[in-house]
């Protein structure tokens, strides 16, 4: 469903998936183009791209106006020339579960995250155009828990911020495996409401930088937004 964010109105609805869709994206390049990944394994933009797998997110390249990334329930990353996709021209190899985000750090560099507790930053210059490429991921970062749940990622000016199901976010810089920093939560007693230790359950849900800044808005399993600043 597309929405006129002035109105507030619904104006055009695409019914090319069979399954449920995870992702959309717009190409920053040409923002008349977007694309969808579904659990029907296929990926839409001005064609179908079907996968072996369910594809669990999309992502455009702000650099070029032809190259598309998406992340897949068969742990493994595939990257596609919209101009040729009759083959991916890589496929990312390393995750141990499903690839839940990909996010581009520049024109050369992709940051993916997974259901194996961990995200990998890959080199896109390595990559082997006639098969996998699994000697393309140059770092891999731990810290936060994510086993099961979508907790977000987001990415500027080298630093990557992240969701976990410890209720935390966490906040990664490129060159680093290990986290630069970190914020709890919190939960909000009902009675009280003052902050209580207990999370009961929640899980940091969606992170995203705020442009040209150091500040970051997460959000969480509860509904709680903050908006935290890098110092």
């Amino acid at each position: 469903m597309m929405w006129d964010a002035s109105t507030g109105e619904g104006f055009s609805q695409y019914t090319e998936h069979q399954k449920r869709a995870w992702s959309v994206d717009f190409s920053p390049v040409d923002p008349t183009k977007f694309a969808s990944g579904s659990d029907d394994c296929s990926r839409n933009s001005t064609s179908t791209i079907w996968n072996p797998a369910n594809v669990c997110c999309v992502q455009f390249s702000a650099y070029s106006t032809h190259l598309l990334v998406f992340g897949s329930a068969d742990y493994k990353i595939y990257g596609y020339d919209l101009r040729h996709t009759r083959i991916p021209w890589c496929v990312l190899a390393g995750h141990q579960k499903a690839v839940s985000y990909v996010k581009f750090l520049d024109s050369e560099t992709l940051v993916s995250a997974s259901t194996d507790n961990t995200l990998k930053l890959w080199d896109l210059n390595k990559t082997n155009l006639d098969g996998l490429s699994s000697n393309a991921c140059t770092l891999t970062f731990t810290g936060h828990t994510n086993e099961k749940n979508f907790v977000g990622l987001s990415v500027l000016d080298g630093y990557i911020a992240c969701g976990s199901e410890t209720n935390e976010v966490y906040t990664y810089h490129r060159s680093l495996p290990m986290p630069v920093t970190s914020h709890k939560f919190g939960s909000i007693d009902p009675i009280t409401e003052h902050e209580i230790v207990d999370d009961n359950g929640q899980f940091v849900s969606s992170v995203c930088w705020r442009q040209n800044s150091n500040m970051v808005v997460a959000a969480n399993s509860s509904g709680r937004i903050k908006l935290l600043q890098l110092v």
